[in-house]
């Protein structure tokens, strides 16, 4: 079952940005700083501090589906987030900007291409799910790039799977359901596309399909991850469970980036993975 007809037509237009095409280096890397995905973005320090205690105290919010998380001190996780990002804050401080650098994004974008790539010429079958949609009246998240992703994966020989499309369930009074944007997967309450850390909509889409690479971020990467599903993420620097699962050696390509700018400012993501596919 699809997202609402109003949902999908409130996706901002795409240009030419938006269709597989050689960009300079050096136009992608600017790109990234003046959409807001790199350079300083939106979580600052406190906040990325803030996040990481309550993981490592085990906050079921944080976890994202994933295990094993808690036997990592705060020190190791904001250090693991610091290499990551490229940004190192100073010693001490508890407040101030959080920094992530261009090229890492570019360079783990272009790790993901080759993923990607693989995943055509082989014919793999993929979920590509994200728990950071848009809201209604709003066009920020993430996906718009994963929507047109999948469009170019499975015209390159991917297969692009729907697992649990409309199954619903009850929780704390609300009807969920796991819905689909052009092949993106998405937790919706009460049929509108909400943001979760959730793992419980990709458990349900598991018991369903068991693909051989998922492109997901928040709660639908980690329970993935935990299954022992390969997967390629995407995490925010306030979100480092899945840096945590990279470090552990379950995980290997999470592109860290700030997820919750205008949809269209990602355009440069989508250009250096395309490349890497035949």
């Amino acid at each position: 079952m699809d997202v609402s007809a109003a949902h999908a037509a409130s996706l901002p237009e795409t240009d030419g940005r938006w269709r597989p095409a050689s960009f300079p280096r050096d136009e992608l890397l600017r790109a990234t700083v003046e959409g807001g995905i790199a350079g300083v973005v939106s979580h600052p320090l406190d906040n990325v501090l803030r996040h990481i205690r309550r993981m490592c105290e085990g906050d079921p919010g944080f976890q994202f589906g994933l295990s094993g998380l808690t036997s990592f001190s705060p020190e190791q996780v904001l250090a693991l987030v610091s290499d990551a990002s490229g940004f190192i804050p100073a010693e001490g401080a508890r407040d101030g900007a959080f920094r992530v650098e261009a090229e890492r994004i570019l360079d783990a974008c272009g790790a993901a291409g080759d993923r990607l790539a693989e995943a055509c010429r082989r014919g793999e079958r993929m979920i590509v799910a994200t728990g950071h949609p848009h809201g209604p009246g709003k066009q920020n998240g993430l996906v718009l790039l994963y929507s047109a992703l999948a469009a170019e994966v499975e015209g390159r020989g991917a297969k692009i799977l729907r697992p649990s499309a409309g199954g619903e369930w009850t929780e704390d009074g609300s009807l969920l359901s796991v819905r689909y944007l052009n092949g993106v997967a998405m937790l919706t309450e009460n049929g509108r596309p909400v943001h979760t850390h959730s793992g419980e909509p990709m458990v349900r889409m598991l018991e369903e399909a068991t693909p051989d690479l998922v492109f997901a971020d928040h709660g639908f990467a980690g329970t993935a991850i935990e299954r022992g599903i390969e997967t390629i993420s995407v995490a925010d620097v306030n979100d480092p469970a899945l840096l945590v699962a990279k470090e552990q050696g379950r995980t290997d390509i999470v592109i860290v980036m700030d997820d919750n700018v205008r949809a269209e400012a990602y355009w440069p993501c989508f250009q250096e993975i395309v490349a890497r596919l035949p």
